[in-house]
């Protein structure tokens, strides 16, 4: 089997069945698909079993939320496809999403994961989501976030892929290991790309694979909200620490320092100062639990490119901010 497509679900009643039918409506046969829903007290749990009996679906039922990481590793678990594919419940994709994923995955066996071009569901001519980087400062970032969908027409390298709705390779996963459960929700895509970075694979973005997103249908905040705020806070510092080695931390304690003081006077700015500091005490209880991978001598030439793209990551955002800032897409 080509691939297992896996969509997460939680009381997602409203889309869920737009974005499974999307799925169906593939121009790429050879998939099956996984529901897992993670404890839904709406209608979309019924939505979810009224597929069962068809061919190539499955559907998990978890009695409560047990968080995206642990959901998409249960269906990770039982997929059988050469890619494993991850679609949010509030995605829908075009016909050819599919299976231009795979195209470029098959350009080149180092590629690990796939990253589509996420759009604006309410203003289709805006990206979402075009791959993710990370700066200097630890920030986590959207590429292409409220700006024109024309910008990001070429195929390119990015530091990771958005688990929104991209491609991994399975046989890379069974290397490198899934997603770490500790992160519950956000970052843990760009968790798993990082590692995939210091392991020498390659995170790719494909602007063929287009896709439609209600941003935070889900956890019911496009920008912030408590649960967001406390999930931000706690794995923003679980990132770095997980994946940069000891010399790098080092390297880069001062920027990051300044990014978490930075980010503190946001979250404060927008009413969620209390939140974002819950999640700061949640991750130095978390950081003696994370299996953090052990520095390789022959990752090396890999851990500077990291630190090559955190340094144009950094660039990248304050070009964004002023876009931004001169409303300008």
């Amino acid at each position: 089997m080509k691939a297992s497509v896996i969509i997460p679900n939680l009381n997602g009643a409203g889309w869920l069945r737009d974005s499974i039918e999307s799925i169906w409506n593939q121009t790429e046969r050879d998939f099956e698909l996984i529901v897992i829903d993670n404890g839904s007290t709406d209608e979309s749990l019924d939505i979810a079993k009224s597929y069962e009996g068809r061919p190539n679906y499955t559907l998990i039922c978890n009695d409560r939320n047990t968080g995206f990481s642990h959901a998409v590793n249960q269906g990770i678990a039982i997929a059988r496809g050469e890619y494993v594919v991850l679609f949010n419940n509030d995605a829908f994709a075009e016909p050819q999403w599919l299976a231009e994923l795979i195209r470029t995955a098959e350009q080149d066996p180092k590629i690990f994961a796939v990253s589509s071009l996420m759009l604006r569901y309410y203003e289709p001519e805006l990206a979402d989501d075009a791959g993710d980087y990370v700066t200097l400062l630890g920030f986590a970032c959207k590429r292409g976030d409220g700006l024109r969908a024309a910008r990001y027409t070429k195929p390119c390298r990015v530091f990771s892929a958005c688990g929104g709705a991209a491609l991994y390779r399975k046989s890379i996963l069974e290397e490198i290991g899934v997603f770490d459960e500790l992160f519950f929700a956000y970052y843990e895509d760009v968790d798993l790309s990082w590692r995939a970075n210091n392991f020498g694979y390659k995170n790719c973005y494909c602007p063929t694979a287009r896709c439609r997103h209600i941003c935070g249908a889900t956890t019911g905040a496009v920008r912030y909200n408590p649960f967001k705020s406390i999930q931000s806070g706690r794995n923003s510092i679980l990132l770095p620490y997980k994946n940069m080695p000891a010399l790098m931390l080092l390297l880069n304690a001062i920027p990051l320092v300044l990014g978490y003081l930075l980010k503190v006077l946001i979250f404060r700015l927008r009413g969620f100062g209390v939140d974002y500091a819950k999640g700061f005490s949640e991750a130095f209880t978390t950081l003696p639990k994370l299996n953090k991978p052990p520095f390789l001598w022959r990752n090396l030439p890999n851990y500077v490119w990291v630190e090559f793209s955190l340094i144009a990551g950094l660039f990248q955002y304050l070009v964004y901010r002023m876009q931004r800032a001169l409303h300008i897409t």
